[in-house]
């Protein structure tokens, strides 16, 4: 026979083949002999009582021959030299699944990254960390794998009404991830990894017949009669196209006021904005597991946090066990702050963005700006970040504790913000509305992890790039901007993803909407 079982197995357990098929046994009035083998489907933690327990639901085969779980490949045949060419701005996710399934749709992506590739982009990002000097174009922002591949590589998603997620993760691990993406209820790739996975994606992309052109930042759209025809780049190439996939992530503002510029219809968009928080991974570790050391069968803790303070949001944000704080900023004099983690998630920190939703109220006094406010309020804060650090991307900070009483700390914990961090009250960095609301939460958070309102957790101003302030219009009906056909607003700095697998889903579709699959085989909505 063959069934599906859920087993809720000891840390100790869930990891050993002899433990797990003993249980699946019982389960299923059999002898342990009798299992010729199992497939993990699921595997999550459930840590609400004193004792962790593993969760898995597995493919249990009994007095069956053992068949494993395979996936079939994903084949990207090489293009014809008649395939029609797709510019793609961007190599990010969004990006970078737009290429890949355009090449399965026999149409040959032309990817345009402003950014170095993952090997050189190491560079960039040691010199910001040792020496406090940003290049605009290569940061932890910009260049080949976009934001995500230094931001952990979480692939947790809630996104499934938009795509297939399941398809991801296994095109993920056809380029080089842990099988246990396809299995863990939280999968992670860690930001070691993810440089040689993208890297693998972009090597197909080229043996296919695309190509991906670094160091080309797009500095205009070339339009014929509301029609986009190509673009121009920084040195002066232009390359044309019928499509255009604009995927730039959430931080190429010079995007945004370029659209501004040419009167091409964009809107600002509520994001939200806070800070860091730093707390000893032990600290987290034994309050959700609830026991003073977490032991070898477990991996570090994490959580989610979300309380509604005086009519808004506040919530914790891309959180990272055993992580790091990483200086994002993208342009010099600006302070942004973002966390990773390593696949073995092996720091002894944890760290979260902790965030308030901010909206139309707080962009009032840069309304001047019309669709770009938002995007200024952003930028005036992060200005306001570094000059309170005093320069070099050093980042202004204060204990949990002096933060609520508004006092200035006298001391600092440990961090793992490699520029270093500056004793600050933050409520000089930090606008009333946010402050204020992060005040309130973290006393809540604190009843709701025992431990976490603490002096030794510490706040590193300011997360600020967690969703794109403005949203780039497109139409339902085939995820063209109802201003400029063939152009394809997509991913996370267009409004339209939040998070690696939302934003390679997104590239997905519109890919497919340029291919007119669902509709036959003629491209949408542009005359050929």
């Amino acid at each position: 026979m063959v069934k599906q079982i859920s087993l809720k197995l000891l840390p100790q357990e869930a990891t050993q083949h002899r433990a797990i098929t003993r249980h699946a046994a019982e389960a299923l009035g059999v002898k342990p002999a009798d299992i010729t083998g199992f497939n993990i489907i699921k595997r999550s933690i459930d840590a609400r009582s004193r004792q962790p327990y593993f969760v898995l639901t597995l493919e249990v085969f009994a007095s069956e021959p053992f068949q494993p779980k395979q996936l079939e490949p994903f084949r990207y045949e090489p293009l014809g030299p008649d395939a029609r060419p797709v510019i793609v701005i961007g190599a990010g996710p969004a990006g970078l699944f737009a290429a890949l399934r355009l090449i399965e749709l026999g149409l040959r992506p032309i990817v345009l990254e402003r950014g170095k590739d993952v090997r050189a982009r190491r560079r960039d990002l040691a010199a910001l960390n040792k020496t406090g000097i940003v290049n605009p174009e290569s940061n932890y922002c910009f260049g080949e794998g976009g934001a995500g591949t230094y931001s952990d590589g979480k692939l947790y998603t809630r996104s499934n009404k938009r795509g297939n997620i399941q398809r991801i993760l296994n095109i993920f691990r056809q380029f080089g991830a842990d099988d246990a993406i396809t299995t863990d209820a939280h999968p992670h790739i860690g930001t070691n990894k993810l440089p040689h996975i993208i890297t693998a994606m972009r090597e197909q992309i080229a043996d296919s017949g695309g190509a991906v052109h670094f160091e080309q930042k797009v500095t205009d759209f070339l339009i014929a009669n509301e029609v986009v025809t190509g673009v121009k780049t920084a040195t002066g190439d232009e390359f044309h196209a019928q499509h255009v996939i604009l995927a730039t992530g959430h931080s190429a503002r010079d995007i945004f006021e370029l659209l501004h510029e040419k009167k091409i219809l964009i809107e600002r968009k509520p994001f939200a904005l806070g800070v860091r928080v730093e707390h000893p991974q032990s600290l987290i570790d034994s309050a959700q597991y609830h026991c003073a050391l977490r032991g070898d069968h477990l991996p570090p803790a994490s959580y989610s946090l979300v309380e509604q303070v005086n009519g808004r949001g506040v919530f914790s944000f891309c959180m990272c066990p055993g992580g790091i704080i990483a200086p994002a900023a993208t342009s010099p004099g600006e302070l942004v702050v973002n966390g990773w983690s390593p696949s073995k998630r092996n720091n002894p920190y944890a760290n979260s963005g902790m965030v308030v939703t901010v909206d139309e109220e707080d962009f009032a006094p840069f309304a001047k700006a019309g669709p770009l406010a938002a995007m200024h309020y952003q930028q005036a804060v992060e200005r306001t970040a570094f000059e309170a650090g005093g320069g070099g991307f050093v980042a202004p900070a204060q204990r949990m504790t002096d933060f609520v009483k508004g006092k200035v700390s006298g001391s600092l914990p440990d961090c793992s913000y490699i520029p270093g961090v500056r004793s600050t009250d933050l409520r000089t960095v930090l606008p009333a509305a946010v402050h204020s609301r992060l005040g309130e939460a973290f006393k809540a958070f604190g009843k709701k992890i025992r431990g976490y309102f603490t002096e030794d957790a510490i706040l590193v101003a300011t997360e600020s790039r967690t969703s794109s302030p403005v949203r780039i219009p497109r139409n339902d009906h085939d995820l063209m901007h109802p201003q400029v056909k063939g152009l394809y607003p997509c991913g996370e700095g267009a409004g339209y993803a939040g998070g690696i697998v939302s934003a390679a889903m997104d590239g997905e579709r519109v890919a497919e909407a340029i291919a007119g699959v669902g509709t036959g085989n003629r491209p949408v909505g542009v005359s050929l």
